[in-house]
């Protein structure tokens, strides 16, 4: 399987996933500013993804950094985590994992500098290894909502390459496969960068699964004829009350489903859900550049100096979700809040089929 991020000889290696799917190409990044550069400029995309990279990037810059003491190292590491947490607004995962290892070094704060750059190591590689065993963990939960004969809509790329390996949205997809069912993929191109038509449609056929690739407009027609039998879409942030924020043109996605009576599921690892913001109204959404709407690799198709708004993201409210599923299993969108409340029981609110 091609993995989207590892480190290899003291570097972050990522694949430029801005020149899939012509060239499979890798970037070998000897500062975090490298990891932060590809970050920013999507050569490396998907929340999970761009979570793992940000630790492995605090991890390379804490190397160079020459310190005496415990507090002095954690002083000097503040700028890098801010850089890369200002990388990509809308995506929970950079600050969960500047959450997840700050916190690794609190708890060892007794030990020496250089013992705390090999444990941020560690646990950079352990956040990627974490990640793979939850997306397996996702594709067995929401495997059961795929019945054999199905065709699934997917919009934007939450496969392998979004992730440490096997993705989210794709998991299900991909165990389904495994359990012999006969399904189908129908990937919405997902303008203006194309993540469906690029990288979705090139994974899925690596993995020999039937995709079908279609125009984001064209969702809404295959419905209502009938030819979609669920949505199954990943997330950069999922917050308190089961709202979602995902690749822009998933909110059309979730209201064609409703009116045409198809479920639509969220594939969601935990690291991406926000417990802390308690509507969708909060979500920051990040605005990119116009050339992504104006250009297609570097052909202009729009006139020069025409006015563009380009939202990378939006925001799907609960009430369009059928499904939010997660490591832990899959849950009703007002039961997400449910899961940090200790002492609950999780099978008393979760879904089966």
């Amino acid at each position: 399987m091609v993995k989207a991020v590892e480190w290899v000889d003291d570097k972050v290696r990522i694949l430029d996933q801005s020149k899939l799917p012509l060239e499979v190409e890798y970037i070998d990044c000897t500062d975090y500013q490298m990891v932060a550069d590809t970050i920013r400029t999507l050569k490396i995309r998907g929340a999970p993804a761009i979570g793992i990279a940000a630790a492995m990037a605090l991890a390379l810059a804490a190397q160079d950094i020459k310190a005496s003491s415990f507090d002095e190292f954690l002083d000097r590491l503040k700028p890098v985590i801010n850089t890369l947490i200002s990388t990509r607004p809308t995506a929970v995962n950079i600050q969960w994992a500047m959450n997840r290892m700050e916190h690794m070094l609190n708890q060892n704060r007794d030990r020496d500098v250089e013992t705390l750059k090999k444990l941020l190591i560690q646990e950079a590689k352990a956040i990627l290894e974490e990640d793979i065993e939850v997306n397996k963990a996702i594709g067995l939960w929401g495997a059961q909502f795929i019945k054999d004969g199905d065709t699934v809509l997917t919009h934007c790329n939450a496969g392998a390459l979004a992730t440490g390996g096997y993705g989210t949205a794709t998991a299900p997809i991909l165990v389904a496969k495994e359990q012999g069912k006969n399904i189908r993929v129908i990937a919405d191109e997902t303008r203006p960068v194309l993540q469906g038509a690029r990288l979705t449609t090139w994974e899925l056929m690596q993995a020999g699964i039937p995709v079908t690739l279609i125009t984001d407009n064209s969702a809404g027609a295959l419905m209502r004829k009938g030819e979609i039998d669920l949505c199954i879409v990943g997330t950069d942030r999922t917050v308190r009350n089961g709202d979602v924020a995902n690749k822009i043109g998933t909110y059309s996605v979730a209201v064609l489903a409703k009116e045409n009576g198809i479920p639509f599921y969220v594939a969601a690892p935990l690291s991406s859900i926000d417990f802390s913001i308690p509507s969708g109204d909060m979500i920051p959404i990040e605005e990119r550049p116009p050339e992504e709407v104006t250009l297609i690799r570097g052909q202009r198709i729009a006139p020069e100096g025409v006015d563009v708004i380009n939202m990378a993201f939006d925001v799907t409210p609960a009430k369009y979700v059928t499904a939010i599923i997660t490591e832990k299993g899959a849950f009703r969108p007002r039961d997400i809040r449910k899961l940090v409340i200790p002492g609950i029981n999780l099978s008393d609110i979760m879904i089966k089929q």
